[in-house]
């Protein structure tokens, strides 16, 4: 038996190919998205680990870097206040290139617990 040629045995290859741009898209922003977040949770681990060493009279400078992969040590900015507190401000990297997206603060505040 033989059977016809309906003249679509490519349209699936072709509408892949065509798909497959928007995937990558999709997911390069979904990555983004994770590493945007993972930025939010390092600030705030850099923002306690300053401030813990501010409450003990420590360098709050030293102290937040210590916790951040080098590549968020880029445009790195620590801001101590007199009560305690201090704020950590990371650039969001982009997956693509190497450009700041966005900056992002954590906070934290510990009692002084020097004498």
């Amino acid at each position: 038996m033989r059977r016809g040629v309906s003249g679509q045995g490519g349209q699936a290859a072709v509408e892949l190919v065509g798909v497959l741009p928007f995937v990558a898209l999709l997911a390069m922003l979904l990555w983004q998205l994770v590493v945007a977040g993972q930025a939010a949770w390092l600030a705030g681990s850099a923002a306690r680990a300053a401030a813990r060493a501010n409450a003990v009279e420590g360098d709050a400078a030293t102290a937040a870097p210590a916790v951040l992969p080098e590549r968020l040590e880029r445009g790195l900015r620590v801001r101590t206040s007199p009560d305690g507190g201090v704020t950590v401000t990371l650039a969001v990297p982009s997956v693509v290139g190497d450009v700041a997206l966005a900056s992002i603060d954590g906070r934290a505040r510990f009692e002084p617990q020097g004498g």
